[in-house]
């Protein structure tokens, strides 16, 4: 495991796993490219009694052939072609047998969603195997992987059928955070400044495929107009893969990404209804569950409204990049990155987007503020412009349950911030329509989360806490 970075808290549940003493059936799913597949393969030392893996877009008839090779592979016997997953299940259940049952046994199924294809018969198959045979083999551990979260949760942690409650262990795969980013980015020897790496994590996220794709000689400009706007760019084609690999009618899923990527804090579902013009029913409620639990939007909610009006977030870093500065230009300007620091969207989409970092780090800025411990509701808050008064905005508000309510402003900004009149006067104004349109009586602490903390002047006494980079960067 020398090579993984992060990941501590899923080493740590493997772990428990393996000491257990009964079989174990492990789901691990997460976005695609982030790093599922590796983490097992590092785990367990790239050594399995037996490793399959599903073929995208593959018949069944291909699958079972894979299948049986793989088999003969590992067992150094040969097999007749098997007519349906059932036999393949047997035969697995014949060669595992074959083995020391007082050793543990790892059999990890990478991308078991695609394996399922229509009238495969492969989910009652891996059914009557599990009941029948594997959970009852103490040594036995199964590991079923794939990047389709949603094929995971409805058909085997939520089964409600054969496989109902038989899972033990789930685990679920977040991109890296900027620590962690960090340490991957020196392990291989690229050194850049905090504010670039950042930049590069509003690009890519914490998506550990994409970040190896960066070249040390290169700038971190220099590796963005590579890998995005030179003809052929290695990760313009990623978008179609990515939607069409993970999910059926994915025109559906983009439509709603697209209308997302527009409106920066989110959309209803009326308006995602009203945008997309996708029907009323329950598939826009399943394609909705299968973005969140793939990791490409994220429910933010706004203080204190209810559940009716929560508004949905596009979450996914890649993806709103694409739309934002990808998809128009790749291939126009090969260094349209380099050329545009100090664009006005450039500087628009920083901004919003630099919120987002916050938000994904809501445990470092916690516990920056010295309340790791402390439970605290996480959400935004906005009031409109009536004509008579200016509207008002919190870009993050942590509701803390030692009646303390931070409300934090987000900068992103190139140097240490120095606070003007004008902004000092939009603060203290956000604050007091709060405290009035909310009418808390909890104690209200206002919070700048910036790049490189804020100017001492006559303006910045008026924020109690300053959180940087620095902070975001801690170890959480």
């Amino acid at each position: 495991m020398n090579d993984l970075i992060g990941r501590e808290n899923e080493i740590n549940r493997l772990n428990r796993a393996l000491e257990e003493k009964e079989a174990q059936l492990i789901l691990v799913y997460g976005r695609r490219r982030v790093g599922k597949t590796f983490l097992i393969n590092e785990y367990f030392n790239y050594d399995f009694d037996f490793k399959f893996t599903g073929s995208y877009d593959q018949s069944t008839q291909i699958q079972l052939k894979n299948f049986i090779l793989e088999l003969e592979r590992c067992s150094k016997k040969e097999y007749a072609a098997v007519k349906d997953w059932t036999e393949a299940f047997f035969l697995l259940r014949d060669y595992l047998e074959s083995k020391p049952s007082d050793e543990k046994q790892v059999v990890f199924f990478d991308e078991m969603p695609w394996m399922d294809k229509q009238k495969s018969g492969f989910l009652p198959a891996f059914e009557w195997f599990w009941n029948a045979w594997a959970s009852t083999r103490k040594n036995l551990v199964f590991i079923a992987c794939g990047s389709a979260a949603s094929w995971l949760t409805d058909n085997i942690e939520k089964n409600k059928g054969g496989l109902f409650n038989r899972c033990t262990c789930k685990l679920h795969l977040k991109p890296l955070n900027l620590h962690d980013v960090e340490q991957y980015l020196i392990s291989r020897d690229i050194c850049w400044s905090r504010y670039d790496i950042t930049q590069c994590y509003m690009i890519m996220g914490g998506i550990p495929y994409y970040l190896r794709l960066l070249d040390r000689r290169l700038t971190l400009n220099e590796n963005i107009d590579e890998l995005f706007f030179r003809n052929g760019a290695e990760l313009y084609d990623e978008f179609e893969q990515l939607y069409r690999t993970l999910f059926k009618n994915s025109d559906q899923y983009i439509r709603i990404v697209e209308a997302l990527s527009r409106k920066r804090k989110g959309l209803t579902r009326a308006e995602i209804e009203s945008d997309t013009k996708l029907p009323q029913n329950g598939t826009l409620t399943k394609i909705l569950d299968d973005l969140i639990n793939a990791g490409f939007v994220r429910i933010n909610p706004a203080y204190r409204h209810k559940s009716r009006d929560m508004h949905y977030q596009l979450s996914d870093y890649y993806t709103k990049f694409f739309f934002s500065f990808v998809r128009d230009n790749s291939g126009k300007n090969p260094h349209l990155w380099s050329d545009t620091n100090d664009d006005r969207q450039r500087s628009a989409w920083q901004g919003f987007t630099f919120e987002q970092v916050c938000k994904d780090h809501i445990e470092q800025i916690k516990k920056a503020l010295g309340i790791a411990a402390v439970r605290s509701e996480i959400s935004s808050w906005m009031k409109k412009g009536d004509g008579e008064e200016k509207g008002a905005q919190i870009d993050l508000v942590i509701d803390r349950h030692d009646r303390v309510i931070s409300l934090c402003e987000i900068k992103f900004y190139t140097d240490v911030y120095d606070i003007k009149k004008e902004d000092d006067e939009a603060l203290k104004t956000g604050v007091r329509v709060f405290r009035e349109e909310t009418k808390t009586n909890k104690t209200l602490q206002l919070v700048m989360i910036t790049t490189c903390g804020i100017k001492k002047n006559m303006y910045s006494n008026y924020v109690s806490r300053v959180i940087d980079l620095d902070q975001l960067f801690e170890k959480a």
